[in-house]
């Protein structure tokens, strides 16, 4: 490959019209009525978008590396192939009225890096990967951010390999079936640095006319089951004052976990999302309530604070009204902060290419998250329409996303060093 002065790979820019094009041939598969997308994990179409991406990188001379989880690596070699590859990329499965953008951009904005490098004949220092991560939508098989997780050690191979969907399929028959269960190892793989670019899925930038959101930070969360257990009985002629109703004191907790969230502001986040009432009744008093509790914040200490405060009141509730209250936490995920190097990367690409910044913390889990755990990395966010994600009406403006994809080129090159 030809030599490039540091001059001339500052002034580097993708190709904004390629790149949307990418996006909408993609969206075609499995494209929806409303203008979404439903292309759901290990499915023909998860097939058919995986040949298309993977078809795109051997156009552009990228080997490409499938693992035992389905995750696809797509390589651009470097001068020196023995360093760890400098690795972007997201997922291209999406939720069963989803978009074309979450997850989709992420991948394709880093091919379209790729191209630009290719174009203008840019050789790095080491490797440039983009990364197909399985399942991260967790629409068909759950646990969510499945490939990633797999990658860094969350949960094991077996586990993912068992879950079934709703029609008792399993992970590892399905990646069989589509031929995409590879040979190499989970997390055989090393990444010198990850970077991921993704719509917002939230107001945020767009409410402040931002174009970049740098991203420090993902929130951290901690979901709850809880069990209101009361006695049900005839609305009409039970008394108020010897009622055992699950529901209403149910409705005391929800209450809290809202209050708990604005007591820890500014990234305090508390949503009770799920409710299932029973008998579910017109006349009858609930005797059983079950709902979800979900709880949120950018650092370990605060989200422990919040969650303590949960438990401290439930115990109040449950000595005042007597009734049986159970809370089992069914996940958690600790906050994730991105590594300063890449956060810098970020912001001085953005500010060099003249973009308006400002930090986005996410309420969205990322593949970044996992990828955190064995490797640097950071998030470059841009707006969405009104704040909209997993939905068919899922929007992003051509420009911001290439302004995104240009974050990601300098910020890439900055880390892979140029020549």
């Amino acid at each position: 490959m030809d030599m490039k002065t540091s001059s001339d790979v500052s002034a580097l820019r993708i190709d904004g019209s390629r790149l949307w094009q990418s996006l909408m041939e993609l969206a075609t598969i499995g494209a929806t009525r409303k203008g979404g997308v439903c292309r759901l994990a290990l499915t023909d179409l998860d097939k058919q978008g995986r040949d298309l991406v993977s078809n795109w990188a051997r156009q552009e001379g990228m080997s490409v590396t499938v693992d035992q989880i389905g995750n696809i690596f797509m390589r651009r070699p470097g001068r020196n192939n023995d360093l760890p590859p400098v690795m972007t990329g997201s997922h291209i499965d999406t939720q069963p009225t989803g978009g074309k953008f979450d997850g989709n951009y992420g991948v394709l904005a880093g091919m379209e890096v790729v191209r630009t490098l290719n174009q203008h004949k840019i050789q790095t220092e080491a490797p440039i990967e983009v990364a197909v991560w399985t399942n991260e939508e967790g629409s068909r098989f759950v646990p969510v951010m499945m490939g990633s997780g797999v990658f860094c050690g969350a949960f094991t191979l077996e586990h993912a390999y068992n879950a079934t969907d709703t029609a008792g399929k399993n992970v590892k028959d399905e990646l069989t079936r589509i031929g995409y269960i590879g040979e190499q190892r989970c997390g055989d793989h090393p990444i010198g640095a990850y970077y991921e670019a993704h719509i917002e899925q939230g107001p945020v930038l767009e409410n402040a006319d931002t174009v970049i959101g740098v991203v420090p930070a993902v929130l951290g969360l901690a979901w709850y089951d809880c069990t209101v257990t009361g006695f049900e009985s005839h609305a009409g002629p039970t008394p108020m004052e010897i009622r055992k109703d699950a529901l209403q004191v149910s409705t005391y907790i929800m209450q809290e976990v809202v209050a708990i969230a604005k007591r820890y502001p500014p990234y305090g986040r508390g949503t009770v999302g799920s409710v299932q009432v029973m008998p579910n009744s017109r006349n009858v008093i609930p005797g059983q309530v079950k709902f979800s509790v979900d709880l949120r914040n950018v650092n370990d200490e605060t989200l422990d604070r919040m969650n303590a405060d949960l438990f401290a009141y439930i115990d109040r509730v449950r000595a005042d009204t007597g009734l049986k209250i159970e809370l089992e936490r069914v996940s958690y995920f600790p906050p994730c902060p991105f590594h300063p190097d890449c956060v810098g990367q970020v912001r001085q690409a953005a500010s060099m290419l003249g973009y308006a910044t400002m930090d986005v913390v996410s309420g969205a889990g990322h593949d970044a998250i996992y990828a955190a755990r064995v490797a640097p990395a950071g998030m470059i966010f841009v707006p969405c329409k009104d704040g909209v994600s997993h939905n068919e009406i899922e929007d992003a403006k051509a420009e911001h996303l290439e302004a995104g994809a240009n974050v990601l080129l300098h910020a890439m090159l900055a880390s892979a060093v140029a020549i």
